[in-house]
């Protein structure tokens, strides 16, 4: 049965790119999905704290065969769950050939999974956010579910997919509960990054890399810094007001720090999301959006157009406001996590996170990156986290609780990282042992290999999927010389 679906793949890819389905560019070529709930303790580790809450999942199982087919889980990460089953496109392009129920559950805190509604990010409230707690969520949703569709793990092994934060929960589901995940599929998972092993220059100096890969775009983006710079140092705020369109004017150094985070914060999202075809994930933006913001400020410089006003329409490309200003307090977050925390009430909860689980202490200094010295070290986050949440940061806690980079002992995981994507370097990018496995995306950028087949795609994205298929294949083969167990 394995072999089979091996030759199909081999037959249906031909490294040209999986073309199971329609392309899925498209919301509406989407999969559709069932939306189910199911009650989760809200303290999984204190037995006297019998409170639950409502935590949403998503399932599909058109295609699914209980009698061969494996489960697809997608490890849920920091946003509405419906945003990641729409730009999660692999699994749904592989799943019609291994016959997969797949399963995308919401994470706790985020989307409609608030265990305490709008007040979920009460400080008395938050607290049950956490790592932990999510992953027992997954576990515990999982055991249930092999009694809805009446799983084992020789028929149906469960395999784990998740991208970004999602790849660092895949990855530590594997290593915390193998007794139910078989595999993971970890993409552009960080893990030794946010576990406060990488030096903290590391992620802008990789933005500053994919830009640097455009000729002439780097040198213009220092010298516009530079003018904003020379602007606030004389206290010309209204200058910088006008030439940046803003709909509430800036009047203090306070004010002018927020501009350089959001601005900083648009090369951040196109260095992440810099995908071969135009996208919506992280912002509507076009194809390879770090060559088109590249071409377009050489070009507006070129014709005479002056450096702020050029930078602006840089700033642009991501933020694309319909109106005739930029509310750049709406547009951006400041939060503990300098590579930005999204909007919303998600915001609030990743800002939490990166408090207590997930180290993302990250700067600029202006020499091994292409952005003003913007300092931001473990006594700073210190001071942010306590007066916001209330919290004592416990930085060696990550690297105890998951491992750090002694992760040998671990099976069964595939870590993918495309070198596009600025946080590449935070994660495995070498084989660990033979069955935790590096796969480099050399045209990839953040988790490009778990979206959908695309005729844009890159080789080295094609070749990918192969290689994350023939791990799957390989899991599963395991399975079937176990016994028909419950999980």
């Amino acid at each position: 049965m394995i072999k089979y679906i091996l030759l199909v793949v081999l037959l249906t890819s031909s490294l040209e790119g999986l073309k199971l389905h329609k392309k899925r560019t498209n919301f509406e070529n989407v999969p559709k999905f069932k939306t189910l709930y199911t009650d989760q303790y809200l303290d999984h580790f204190n037995k006297r704290d019998d409170r639950t809450y409502k935590q949403r999942f998503l399932v599909n199982d058109e295609w699914f065969n209980p009698n061969d087919g494996p489960v697809f889980f997608y490890a849920g990460n920091e946003g509405d769950i419906e945003s990641f089953w729409n730009n999660t496109g692999f699994m749904f392009d592989i799943a019609p050939v291994f016959q997969a129920l797949v399963v995308f559950p919401e994470h706790r805190y985020y989307g409609e999974s608030l265990p305490f509604g709008d007040s979920s990010f009460d400080q008395d409230k938050i607290g049950f956010l956490s790592v932990e707690q999510t992953m027992a969520d997954y576990a515990v949703l999982l055991t249930k579910l092999q009694q809805d569709y009446n799983l084992c793990r020789k028929k149906n092994p469960i395999i784990a997919f998740g991208g970004s934060y999602g790849g660092i929960l895949a990855a530590y589901m594997r290593y915390k509960y193998p007794n139910i995940v078989r595999g993971a599929l970890a993409a552009s998972a960080p893990i030794y990054l946010t576990a406060g092993l990488a030096p903290s220059t590391l992620f802008f100096q990789d933005v500053t890399n994919d830009f640097d890969k455009e000729p002439g775009c780097v040198p213009l983006v220092r010298q516009a810094f530079d003018a904003m710079e020379n602007a606030a140092k004389q206290g010309d705020y209204k200058l910088l007001s006008e030439k940046f369109k803003l709909c509430e004017p800036i009047s203090d150094a306070a004010g002018y720090k927020h501009l350089l985070l959001w601005m900083r914060n648009a090369f951040t999202i196109m260095a992440m999301v810099d995908y071969p075809y135009p996208a919506s994930f992280l912002g509507d933006l076009p194809a390879w959006p770090v060559r088109f913001a590249c071409q377009q400020l050489v070009n507006d410089t070129a014709k005479g157009v002056d450096i702020l006003s050029s930078f602006k329409n840089l700033a642009s490309i991501l933020y694309n406001d319909t109106s005739k200003c930029f509310d750049i307090y709406e547009q951006f977050i400041e939060c503990a996590d300098p590579t930005s925390c999204g909007l919303g009430n998600d915001a609030k909860s990743w800002d939490y996170q990166a408090c207590t689980e997930l180290n993302t202490v990250q700067e600029t200094n202006g020499v091994s990156d292409m952005f003003p010295v913007i300092s931001y070290n473990e006594e700073l986050r210190e001071q942010y986290c306590l007066k916001t949440w209330g919290v004592k940061v416990r930085k060696e806690w990550p690297s105890i609780q998951f491992w750090g980079k002694h992760i040998k002992t671990a099976t069964n995981i595939v870590f993918s990282n495309g070198l596009l994507d600025p946080w590449h370097n935070g994660g495995p990018l070498t084989n660990v042992s033979d069955s935790l496995v590096a796969v480099i995306i050399e045209d990839g950028a953040h988790h490009l290999d778990l979206r959908g087949s695309d005729p844009n795609d890159p080789q080295s994205v094609k070749i990918a999927r192969y290689l994350e298929i023939e791990q799957i294949i390989k899991w599963i083969e395991e399975a079937r010389k176990e016994p028909c167990e419950k999980f």
